[in-house]
């Protein structure tokens, strides 16, 4: 019996991790904006989506960046902060 309920736990946990996003953190600089879309790439080519609260006009390309971001069930990374570094 405790073997099933521990074969269900395992399973059970497995299955909510794959259906979370990945959070990350990422540092470099800023390659490209698409102002447009509101995505920024960064020098290692991972192109980053900004939320609403991140207005994309206040960076600029060349810009050093620290970002923290989540990946999401579709592929997208969609960024949580950005802020620079000096």
């Amino acid at each position: 019996m405790f073997r099933k309920l521990l074969a269900i736990g395992i399973i059970s946990a497995a299955g909510l991790a794959a259906g979370t996003a990945l959070a990350r953190n990422e540092e470099g600089t800023i390659t490209n904006i698409d102002a447009k879309a509101d995505q920024i790439t960064l020098s290692s080519g991972t192109v980053i989506n900004l939320p609403e609260n991140i207005e994309v006009e206040s960076l600029k390309v060349g810009e050093h960046v620290s970002v923290k971001y989540s990946v999401q069930k579709s592929g997208r990374a969609l960024a949580s902060q950005v802020r620079p570094v000096k």
